[in-house]
């Protein structure tokens, strides 16, 4: 069964932000143990289990590894068509 990222949590002061960059951690469910995860630590799984974990939006996009200019780990989904990444319109907390 695939995991699926439900909803997510901004860096502090970042509640509204659109960048994927200012995620802090996203909710992962359908797994053993679900709950928030940093971006860095699903960076890394995905990167070891590629397709393992959908956003939780139609078209249920994957999500997968990416690293910014600055070498920081974050997680991005894969293109839709859509103006914004999915992972973005995921309800925050």
């Amino acid at each position: 069964m695939l995991m699926k990222a439900t909803k997510i949590k901004m860096k502090d002061g970042c509640g509204t932000s659109n960048n994927l960059l200012e995620i802090d951690s996203i909710y992962i469910s359908d797994c053993d143990n679900p709950g928030f995860f940093k971006k860095s630590i699903i960076h890394d799984y995905v990167k070891e289990h590629p397709g393992s974990i959908q956003v939780d939006i139609y078209p249920y996009p994957n999500i997968i590894a990416a690293t910014s200019s600055l070498n920081e780990k974050y997680v991005k989904s894969t293109p839709d068509g859509s103006n914004k990444d999915n992972l973005l319109s995921l309800p925050r907390e």
